[in-house]
């Protein structure tokens, strides 16, 4: 039984030719705000000849969600996406998708997982080495350090020296021109087309194939040696289907990559956040060093902590809820038999929703713009608020990399954050949807020695 009608609406009247892309560069989180507030839960607009439905109600988006997935699949709008990924499972569809995922699930399953924690909790305590009471860091630039360094080294095996460097700032060059391209006119331009942006990409492009061969290669003749390591990349070289296919190389490269973006960027920018709202709210930093006091007496945190960590988690899916790194998700376009709603769709509607929009819907979220950890009490049963949360999207299309991203976001904090305060110099940041949800300015830190501060010397 539907519940919640589906009744589509037009949104605001844009431009010949452009549609509502010059509103929605200006200020994308605001111009969809706009949608959800004034227009309603179902609305549509445009981005020059595309024209897209804005789901904001969650009843409608955990419909679209729990569909077929034969009947919504994902729609490419973005050139520079399609050269990053290529055809990957975030883009595959039908029996193709299918096959994909389920070779590419196993290198991200909870058992995995348990088995990267160590190098996670390993590299956040390397990077607390190297802090100091007193000492000023970018919060934005030493989380991309560290979440660079963990998915180096749990997809790849190893730090792999300079070349990860060299891996990274092409992988920044191509996630830079996709930000502007998903807010301009790029998005409209003919794939022929080659802008000064498109070749930057084409040749960060580039040196991505070529670090990756490089790799695939090596893993491939320590395999014939040694048999299968235990790093993600590995796992995907030896992922068979039920006919005992194995992915090609082309496709092993686009699922690291993809793999790569998720627990690279999502993850950096997602602790990045963290860091702010905790220095905005000593309250909420003080229950979570009592927790971590209490949970974990003094020791590094290890993956059968996670659970036990739940004042932490709760921070962690809050600032998901506040920023979530993917502020818009990629649209899906409805083929024959789609029905949201119980009204059957035109085939070739092309459908979109928000984390950002609806996650700061005050019907869902009292107070939305608030950051309250204890939303998320696991003794509080919210089905509105938790159906209303999909930062990592949702159904059988939820990022694979989803419980990647939250053991590695709390027990990063929770390693730091026993040593550490961040004190985050005062005022407001606005945030920047570029690919990322990421800080519309610098935040920079004073680093307070947690010891120290508790001690009455230290006070």
């Amino acid at each position: 039984m539907h519940t919640i009608p589906f009744r589509p609406v037009s949104g605001p009247s844009g431009l010949p030719l452009l549609g509502n892309l010059p509103a929605f560069r200006r200020d994308p989180l605001a111009f969809l705000a706009h949608l959800r507030d004034d227009c309603g839960d179902v609305v549509g607009w445009s981005l020059g000849s595309k024209r897209l439905t804005l789901l904001s109600h969650p009843d409608h988006i955990a419909e679209l969600f729990g569909g077929s997935q034969d009947l919504f699949p994902p729609v490419d709008i973005s050139w520079v996406f399609r050269q990053l990924v290529g055809e990957s499972v975030i883009l595959s569809q039908g029996a193709d998708w299918r096959r994909k995922r389920g070779l590419v699930q196993p290198s991200v399953r909870p058992r995995q997982v348990r088995g990267y924690a160590a190098t996670m909790v390993e590299c956040a305590l390397d990077a607390a080495d190297g802090w100091a009471d007193g000492h000023r860091i970018d919060v934005e630039g030493e989380m991309n350090l560290l979440t660079q360094r963990i998915v180096v080294r749990t997809l790849f095996g190893n730090d792999l020296g300079d070349r990860a460097r060299t891996l990274a700032e092409a992988m920044e060059v191509t996630a830079l021109e996709l930000g502007a391209e998903l807010r301009g006119i790029g998005m409209l331009l003919p794939d022929w087309v080659r802008t000064p942006a498109r070749r930057r990409v084409l040749a960060a492009i580039a040196t991505v194939d070529a670090e990756i061969a490089r790799l695939i290669r090596a893993r491939q003749e320590e395999a014939a040696e040694a048999g299968t390591g235990d790093d993600v990349l590995s796992t995907l070289l030896a992922a068979e289907d039920e006919e005992g296919r194995r992915l090609t190389p082309r496709q092993v490269r686009d699922e690291a990559v993809t793999l790569w973006a998720a627990g690279h960027e999502t993850t950096s920018v997602g602790l990045t956040w963290c860091w702010y709202l905790l220095s905005s709210a000593p309250e909420v930093r003080d229950r979570l060093g009592e927790e971590l006091d209490t949970v974990l007496g003094g020791r590094p945190p290890t993956f059968d902590d996670y659970d036990r960590l739940t004042w932490t988690k709760q921070i962690v899916k809050e600032a998901l809820r506040l920023y979530p790194p993917a502020w818009i998700l990629i649209p899906r376009i409805t083929r024959e038999g789609a029905v949201l709603g119980g009204t059957p769709l035109p085939p070739g509607t092309m459908i979109c929703c928000s984390p950002w929009s609806t996650h700061r819907d005050p019907r869902w979220f009292p107070d939305p713009d608030a950051f309250r950890p204890e939303r998320w009490d696991p003794h509080r049963k919210d089905d509105a608020s938790e159906q209303a949360w999909f930062p990592f999207s949702g159904g059988a299309r939820t990022c694979l990399g989803a419980r990647f991203a939250l053991v590695e976001m709390a027990l990063v904090i929770a390693t730091l954050a026993q040593r550490f305060h961040l004190d985050i110099d005062p005022g407001e940041v606005a945030p920047a949807a570029g690919l990322q949800l990421r800080p519309g300015s610098e935040l920079c830190a004073t680093l307070r020695d947690r010891e120290t501060s508790l001690s009455p010397s230290g006070t």
